[in-house]
């Protein structure tokens, strides 16, 4: 019988000792009105998907079974969301535990940023039963295996190890851009440099971008994802302070007092962070190649299953839409879009450029206010939150281009219009 160590063996082994931890967010100021109700992470995406169930479906693809989720602010649909969506498995024994702000006597305020969350929670990781720790933010639009920046970690035995992604120098000023030696080493980190400040160093070195074979610009810079692993010892001390933010501290902290490498991710990676992203980021997956999508035969993402009928399509004309379940459209005229759950649209209105995320619930006799979209409107460079309530002939095209506005049951932001949830909008208005 052979004594050779089995690979597979001590890959599982690895995987049932990383405890994953899921950042709930704060109050998503930057994403109003749609975090109003609801957390960054429990924002609807892609017609019946949230954005938490990102992170959580990379991890138990990634085969991790101990992954919590850290919530604080408008937890309650987030909540509701992770216990339909993703009960204890019994087999793989994979859990995924909320864990929400609390008080107690030794910590009687509410968290102070990222870095706090994962400090008030400590005693409930059980770190000393783990060998790494892997920290997620519940925001962010991407697909990965964290096996592959597992194993790099563990391969230059770095003591905090964080995930990077090539941006433009136009982007900086939105991240922590790190500069990073030709052996993957962290040597200098800057959380969102302005304009006028000087970042050339923090070029990405020739060696790195051979490696990766990426292109275009000669000014690319290595951003952080919001991604990160630590030895838990490694964690513990970081944390021992009163450093409210990784970025802002304990990352910085960590570079100059650890081992910190940079891990190259070179597929799509997005941050869900304002009202523009996310609607660039949704009008995006309705492309025929779009750089991410939820059609895919790997690295598949999980949501609550609703068990809705098939969506009905009368009349209708579509191209490039992306539309859920339980859908009835009627007459309409629908162009680079996505539709979401239970989504009603009626005869004669025309939809382009929109993000619905669709309804709750379905509705039983006649209503003053009917749940879906009237006839005859007209809906371009939208986004509709849940339960909307839209008469016949209603105009929402912007065609002022207003870039900012709080109006009646509206809101402009970087001239989008958002119609927040459950907003009910008159026949014949005009936005």
């Amino acid at each position: 019988m052979s004594n050779q160590p089995n690979p597979l063996t001590e890959a599982y082994n690895e995987l049932h000792h990383v405890t994953t931890l899921i950042l709930g967010g704060g109050q998503g100021k930057r994403l109003y009105p749609l975090t109003s109700y609801r957390s960054k992470p429990a924002v609807p995406i892609g017609g019946k998907y949230r954005l938490v169930d990102i992170p959580i479906s990379n991890s138990i693809n990634s085969g991790l079974r101990r992954i919590f989720v850290l919530t604080q602010f408008n937890s309650t649909s987030l909540h509701r969301h992770i216990h339909r969506t993703y009960p204890y498995e019994y087999f793989n024994q994979t859990s995924v535990e909320l864990l929400a702000a609390e008080q107690t006597p030794a910590n009687m305020d509410w968290f102070q940023g990222t870095a706090d969350a994962v400090r008030k929670h400590i005693p409930h990781f059980h770190l000393d039963n783990t060998q790494t720790v892997l920290i997620l933010s519940g925001d962010h639009l991407y697909r990965m295996d964290y096996r592959d920046i597992l194993k790099f970690h563990r391969d230059n035995d770095a003591d905090v190890t964080i995930s990077t992604v090539p941006v433009l120098k136009k982007e900086v000023s939105n991240f922590g851009i790190m500069q990073i030696q030709a052996n993957g080493r962290i040597s200098a980190f800057w959380e969102k440099p302005g304009a006028a400040d000087k970042i050339q160093q923090y070029v990405i070195p020739k060696t790195i971008r051979d490696d990766f074979e990426l292109k275009g610009s000669k000014d690319l810079y290595l951003a952080s994802m919001g991604v990160y692993v630590f030895k838990p010892k490694v964690l513990i001390d970081l944390l021992s302070g009163k450093e409210a933010d990784f970025g802002r501290e304990v990352i910085p902290k960590a570079i100059q007092k650890y081992k910190a490498y940079g891990f190259v991710f070179s597929g799509y990676w997005r941050d869900i962070g304002t009202i523009r992203s996310f609607y660039e980021a949704s009008i995006e997956l309705t492309k025929q190649n779009p750089q991410f999508t939820f059609i895919s035969p790997t690295g598949r993402i999980f949501t609550r299953a609703r068990f809705l009928p098939p969506s009905k399509i009368l009349s209708a004309e579509l191209k490039n839409v992306l539309m859920a379940e339980g859908c009835v459209l009627e007459g309409a005229r629908i162009e680079d879009s996505v539709i979401g759950l239970r989504s009603i649209v009626r005869k004669g209105t025309v939809i382009r450029q929109s993000a619905l995320m669709g309804n709750d619930l379905y509705e039983t006799g006649r209503q003053v206010h009917p749940i879906g979209i009237g006839e005859g409107c007209v809906i371009e460079n939208c986004i509709l939150d849940k339960n909307v309530r839209i008469g016949n002939r209603v105009s929402i095209t912007n065609t002022a281009k207003v870039r900012e506005k709080d109006g009646e049951n509206y809101y402009i932001r970087d001239g989008i219009v958002i119609i927040p949830k459950g907003a009910v909008i008159g026949d014949g208005t005009k936005i």
